[in-house]
């Protein structure tokens, strides 16, 4: 399996509202991080579709390496940016 490229080496907060539909960047491409743009197209990689029931601020990865995506689970310490 190809590696994901490293965004960026923290997470990121982000305001997101109640049964809104998301899609996280799974393969670290996408220039509107931490959402999709579909740049990884011709990739193994595909978004991550999400809602949250409570409203309010999420801290997303954006190293692409969390074990529980999309949320950031300290995955990131000790990756370089790439």
């Amino acid at each position: 399996m190809t590696e994901p490229v490293v965004f960026d080496n923290q997470p990121v907060g982000v305001d997101i509202q109640p049964g809104e539909t998301k899609y996280w960047c799974s393969c670290g491409r996408s220039g509107s991080q931490p959402y999709c743009d579909g740049s990884h197209r011709g990739t193994e990689f595909a978004p991550v579709e999400f809602k949250v029931e409570k409203g309010g601020r999420y801290f997303l990865c954006q190293c692409k390496h969390t074990k529980n995506p999309p949320y950031c689970d300290g995955s990131h310490k000790g990756l370089e940016k790439g």
